[in-house]
């Protein structure tokens, strides 16, 4: 039996969750907020807290709505980060001047959220099964999030067909990019040790930097690929350099450096770590070298998901969306694992920025692209 729907306000709906204060990670308003709105909608909703400390615990929200047929995902998070002194109304009181919506997350990525459920109240009587995945830990280490949703997914056999992150791609106007792709990303901290001493006994002492220098030259001197028909080339970034040694007549007794290592999918993140540890060891014999993997490259192959959204975005804007693979790293890096995944969402131009802002035409674009998103999904 149909039931029917109790629509939402979009603009009412981005504005409390935006009042939620939700910093990374985000837990307890924001998820009440979102819980009511999803509920109202027929959505079945488990929200659970996954992880400690220091990185934990943090809370997550999976919510399903029909069952068989093909599972549709919208993935997102309402985690926001810290916005900073210096805005022009309180970034957590949502506030609409002109056009504009401002807040913390208007961009990144509440008002997506919204509209999307928006779009889902409209949607309600669909064929097949519809979830929402929500996290609380994107903008952090991301280590208890989507991940741990993942998990919870899976272990119900909840596990989506096509997934769709709800993440800021377009860059000048909203539909011009669709993200069918990410680079991996790994970080590698570097120290070496040495011995202390004076600079004029230098048998005395063993200096780290000139043996941190040489390994950072060699790695400097990499050059991972040329790129690929969907990937820039992958890069190699030298963050940070540090001896802290404040005296000019000493030696130090340790060097260190951190460094940033962007690729493309014809890399694993483990695989580099492993080349950059053995250009150490063969230069720093007993360096310690940690390296974090935050992510590896993905991409879904311009297809059925691609062409399927494209299509939406264009019947409401006009135009077309370029395939893209720019950008950052996204929880989209995770889904991937499980099925094909693209992001599609507002304009990034102010996203993590003083008076972050999202035109109300844009929001109420967005939630009629995804609604015939949704329908062209569950067209039987």
């Amino acid at each position: 039996m149909s039931h029917p729907a109790i629509m939402p306000d979009l603009i009412e709906l981005t504005k409390a969750l935006i009042d939620a204060e939700s910093v990374t990670p985000a837990r307890g308003a924001v998820f009440d907020v979102m819980e009511a709105a999803l509920v109202a909608q027929g959505f079945e909703v488990d929200r659970f807290m996954a992880g400690e400390a220091p990185d934990g615990p943090v809370e997550n929200l999976l919510a399903a709505r029909g069952s068989g047929g093909t599972h549709f995902a919208f993935a997102g998070h309402l985690d926001v980060v810290p916005p900073g002194s210096g805005w022009e109304s309180d970034p957590f009181a949502a506030e609409v001047r002109g056009d504009l919506l401002y807040g913390r997350g208007a961009v990144d990525m509440k008002g997506a959220i919204a509209a999307f459920t928006h779009a889902a109240a409209r949607h309600r009587d669909h064929p097949g099964t519809l979830s929402l995945i929500i996290t609380g830990d994107e903008e952090g280490p991301a280590i208890y999030g989507t991940r741990a949703l993942i998990d919870r997914m899976v272990a119900r056999g909840l596990a989506p067909d096509l997934c769709l992150v709800g993440e800021p791609t377009s860059a000048n106007r909203l539909g011009d990019t669709l993200k069918i792709g990410r680079r991996g990303s790994v970080n590698i901290w570097i120290t070496v040790e040495g011995r202390q001493g004076h600079v004029a006994y230098p048998h005395l002492a063993n200096n780290p930097i000139p043996r941190l220098v040489a390994a950072l030259s060699e790695i400097e001197a990499i050059k991972l690929d040329e790129g690929t028909d969907w990937f820039q080339p992958s890069n190699i970034e030298v963050t940070d350099l540090n001896v802290g040694n404040p005296a000019t007549n000493v030696i130090p007794a340790r060097a260190a450096a951190r460094l940033s290592i962007r690729f493309n999918d014809l890399h694993r993140g483990d695989e580099l770590g492993a080349r950059i540890t053995d250009i150490v060891q063969r230069h720093a014999p007993g360096a310690i070298v940690d390296v974090r993997v935050s992510g590896e490259a993905f991409l879904t192959e311009p297809g059925a998901l691609s062409s399927l959204v494209s299509d939406a975005v264009e019947a409401r804007t006009g135009i077309r969306p370029e395939l893209s693979t720019s950008g950052g790293t996204s929880d989209a890096r995770f889904l991937s694992r499980l099925c094909p995944v693209v992001e599609f969402g507002l304009l990034n131009a102010t996203m993590h920025k003083l008076d972050e802002a999202v035109s109300v035409t844009d929001l109420q674009t967005l939630s009629e692209i995804y609604g015939d998103i949704l329908a062209r999904v569950f067209t039987p």
